[in-house]
């Protein structure tokens, strides 16, 4: 009988990809009459099934399909990335492996998409439970925080399944650590990497700490006590508070003077020039080991520790546009900005399993901790006056990103024959903290021939936060299945899942403003940012910090997602080779956004929004017709969600230090309703070889799309429900190997696999003149044609996604040399209002990569070594704006520079 893959069974599945497995059949001499009988060479399967009789000379039959285990048992359309896939990929995190599967392309390094549609329906699991994520825009975690190191195989599930939670638009992306290993092992690796636009050239840093390099900050980034007690003494931070002011009042908490002083200076200031970026490094190391006790029951344990290092500069043109109307033509108002920014980047991570088999049991343990830092030094200066100011400016920032996800999971799969109990429990928790993120800006001053920084209130910009972000997630469920003894698979599945996601967000802002009468003179206005900043500056010329924290609500918010959900499904085969998977999901929910006032005001209205209070029945069904031992048909049809994340319904502004925009949220944003339905054929016609073609089509209510609009001197972005979209395409995939046996010499053992797969994308959004919707800052909804243009493509989706994979292969040693390239058209990024300017886009751009894995041999030691080069042809990054008139303005371009890496690992 075949079981039916539930959440845990697919799981299980992907964790046995890892790990070589051999079957074998041991014939002794009193057996020499057996008889054998195997398929023939280009009959191998993959599955393989062996039947043995009660004595001697009864035969031992070998049968099989081509369709791969996991494919061939889940009642969805899958694919897996097993050990070996991410190896061939040679990336080095998630996110970077799984752009090679079929319909998933990577926006930003970090957040995979599936089928063109935004991160926001992408649903990342670790071990299949959920993800909290240290990004203050995001829900859903960033893919790039998990090393290939630690992980067993990826699983992508594009139909949706009633065992997984209902915000399912595009695939769910499970992660699977390693588990219980088959054998001790301990394995240590390393690598040196470089850029051509970073490594040994010119960037930027500062000092900071002496810890920098490990990823902590040794305390240099903490908020001086002095200013935690004013803080906490609820008092807005000002020069003319009595509480900073005047040592006899009652209230008196601190002298503003000495709170002004009490900032770091020079090492969090002071910009440096370093004309030689080092070169980037990682290590790591992976042991696991098991126990037998008794005849039945393994003990195994599995850790892995690693550290890396890594450098990147970008230099480009950050150029802002809004067009206005005059004469019947479109005319750009620019802001032009040149920018060189230089990003370390530090992350620690480490895991530690541990497993326990008895019987058909099994129970892991497994706790993840993974630390992100993100070290940052930016310098850019307006190549021309910017527009409302008139004045050239020069600005610099420093930052330290701190991103934090710890993980801990308790999952249980007990295998009772014909019953199976599968439950799970888990807790997580994501910091991301941002101290002293500190812009200065300088303006050109034209009597004083020099950039100049005013402060005066009203003079040029000085902004100082803090920020921190916690987010806690608590997950539980519970899987029964009950297959029915009736010589077919009926496998009825039902269950019960809970959700809680809590976030608490907090950011406080300063700024220094001189109280001198008649401001600084021009010779203090000229001085390097850690001069005008010193205590001799603050004291002689009467320069305070202010705070300048927003206090109706605007800086920070707790937020609250729960969910109880419950389901059932039948997976039954009617007839050989037909079955259906039909079930349905109820999920109640509650989520809330919470805005916090300071200094006793009250919340602004417009940040108020109101409790989603929903609750949904999720049907969704999928017939599987496998007509032939190799071939197979799917069909399914479902009814999922999507939920606003917390940012998009906070208020609180939040600017992307990726490119410099501003995010406020929409507390009017709703839910958004979707209709999935698919259809795909898989032909696996030879061993490991495929070949399948895939129609989907995607109805969507109120989806959410990223509205962008001109600022003075930058991008804000918010949040729209646009009234309704449709999505549809195709995708398709082949796998094929071509032996080169015959050609002899080298290639006596080599074979050529070929991998490629297309996906097309169309989506165009529905509105009409009576639809409105929920603007910030507006009390009463709008008419949506202000904001969208009816058939125009959602935000995010690329028309055309390509993927390709060669690689020549040693079937009797590691040597492989493969070649990848990756293909992703133009895509909409953010929208903007009718008459502000055209939408942003991302310019398609081409990756051409290659990787050389080869097994050597060094001081009697086998090692592996690995060379890759990454964008050869050079691509760089452009989003951009396009006029009526064809003419384009680059909102965000860089030059991303050719990359290699060279690394060894060897296994004990």
């Amino acid at each position: 009988m075949t079981k039916t893959f539930t959440l845990a069974g697919l799981l299980l599945v992907s964790s046995a990809l890892t790990a070589p497995a051999a079957v074998a059949q041991t014939v002794g001499p009193a057996d020499e009459t057996a008889e054998t009988e195997t398929p023939d060479e280009d009959e191998t399967q993959d599955d393989v099934d062996i039947s043995t009789g009660g004595g001697s000379g009864t035969p031992i039959v070998v049968t099989g399909r081509y369709i791969p285990e996991p494919i061939r048992e889940s009642s969805e359309v899958l694919s897996v990335l097993s050990t070996e896939d991410l190896a061939r990929t040679g990336e080095g995190d998630a996110a970077g492996a799984l752009q090679r599967v079929s319909g998933l392309s990577l926006v930003g390094g970090r957040f995979v998409y599936v089928r063109g549609l935004g991160e926001r329906y992408s649903l990342a699991l670790l071990n299949g439970s959920p993800l909290p994520s240290p990004e203050p825009l995001k829900r859903t975690v960033p893919l790039d925080l998990f090393p290939t190191s630690i992980l067993a195989s990826s699983l992508v599930q594009k139909t949706y399944s009633v065992n997984y939670t209902g915000e399912f638009g595009g695939g769910v992306i499970n992660l699977t650590t390693r588990a219980v290993p088959d054998e001790p092992f301990l394995t240590f690796s390393g690598s040196v990497s470089g850029n051509s636009e970073t490594t040994l050239e010119t960037g930027y840093t500062y000092y900071g700490s002496d810890t920098d390099w490990t990823g902590f900050d040794d305390g240099t980034r903490d908020i001086p006590t002095i200013v935690r007690t004013a803080l906490d003494s609820g008092v807005r931070i000002r020069f003319d508070q009595p509480e900073f002011s005047d040592p006899s009042a009652p209230g008196f908490v601190a002298d503003i003077a000495d709170i002004s002083r009490s900032f770091q200076n020079a090492n969090i200031n002071l910009v440096q020039r370093n004309d030689d970026i080092p070169f980037n490094g990682s290590v790591n190391i992976t042991g696991g080991t098991y126990v037998d006790i008794g005849s039945d029951f393994r003990l195994g344990f599995v850790a892995t520790a690693g550290w890396s290092n890594g450098w990147e500069t970008r230099g480009g043109l950050r150029q802002q546009g809004e067009f206005t109307n005059n004469d019947q033509t479109i005319t750009p108002n620019v802001s032009d900005y040149r920018f060189l920014s230089t990003q370390n980047r530090i992350v620690v991570n480490g895991l530690v399993g541990i497993g326990a088999e008895f019987g058909e049991h099994q129970v892991r343990f497994t706790n993840l901790y993974i630390r992100d830092t993100a070290k940052e030094a930016r310098i850019s200066t307006s190549a021309t006056p910017v527009r409302n100011t008139g004045q050239i400016q020069n600005n610099q920032n420093t930052e330290w990103f701190e991103r934090q996800l710890i993980s801990t999971q308790l999952v249980g799969e007990f295998d009772f024959g014909d019953f199976n109990v599968d439950v799970r429990g888990s807790y997580a928790n994501a910091q991301r903290e941002a101290p002293y993120e500190r812009e200065i800006q300088y303006a050109f001053n034209t009597v004083a021939n020099d950039f100049v920084h005013d402060t005066r209130s009203g003079g040029q910009t000085d902004l100082l936060s803090f920020s921190d972000l916690s987010d806690d997630v608590y997950g539980a469920q519970i899987d029964l299945t009950y297959s029915v003894p009736t010589g077919r698979r009926f496998d009825i599945n039902a269950g019960y899942a809970y959700y809680l996601n809590q976030r608490d967000f907090e950011r406080r802002a300063f700024r220094f403003v001189t109280q001198r009468q008649g401001g600084l003179p021009f010779e203090v206005t000229q001085l390097r940012p850690d001069f005008l900043f010193s205590d001799a500056i603050l004291g002689f010329y009467d320069i305070f910090v202010e705070e300048r924290t927003d206090a109706q609500g605007g800086d920070a918010y707790t937020a609250e997602l729960e969910v109880h959900a419950g389901y059932g499904q039948l997976d039954v085969e009617i007839f050989d080779g037909f079955s259906i998977a039909a079930g349905v999901r109820y999920e109640d929910a509650v989520q809330s956004v919470t805005p916090i006032p300071f200094f006793g005001f009250e919340v602004n209205p417009l940040f108020i929004a109101p409790p989603l209070a929903n609750d949904y029945w999720l049907p969704a069904a999928t017939l599987t017709w496998n007509f032939a031992e190799d071939m197979q048909l799917r069909l399914g049809a479902s009814q999922t969600i999507g939920r606003p994340q917390f940012r998009e319904l906070a208020a609180p502004s939040y600017t992307d230090p990726d490119n410099d925009r501003t995010f406020r949220g929409n507390p009017g944003l709703i839910d958004t309703e979707l209709f999935n339905a698919e259809a795909r054929f898989e032909w696996y016609f030879d061993r490991d070889e495929l070949f399948s073609i895939a129609a989907f089509y995607k109805d969507i209510d109120n989806p959410i799309e990223q509205l962008a609009t001109s600022g003075d001197n930058d991008i804000n972005v918010t949040f729209l429900n646009a009234p309704a979209a449709t999505l549809y395409g195709f995708e398709t995939e082949l796998v094929k190997f071509f032996p080169l046996y015959d050609w002899g010499g080298m290639f006596s053992s080599r074979r050529l696999r070929a991998q490629v797969n297309y996906t097309y994308t169309q989506s165009e959004i529905s509105v009409s003149d009576s639809d409105t919707v929920i603007v910030p800052g507006f009390s009463d909804p709008q008419p949506a044609t202000n904001y969208f243009v009816d058939g125009v493509a959602l935000t995010g989706q690329s028309d055309h996604i390509v993927n390709l994979q060669l690689s020549l292969e040693d079937e009797d040693r590691l040597s492989q040399q493969s070649i990848l390239l990756t293909y992703t058209s133009d895509r909409i990024t953010n929208r903007s209002p009718i008459g502000d300017a055209p939408d942003i886009r991302e310019e398609g751009r081409i990756q051409l990569d290659f990787v050389w894995r080869q097994a050597l041999t060094l001081f009697g030691q086998e090692v592996q070594a690995t060379l890759e080069v990454r964008n050869i042809l050079n691509e760089d990054f452009r989003e951009f704006y396009r006029a009526p008139d064809a003419s384009t303005i680059d909102a965000l371009s860089y030059e991303r520079g050719r990359s290699f890496s060279f690394g060894l690992s060897t296994t004990f």
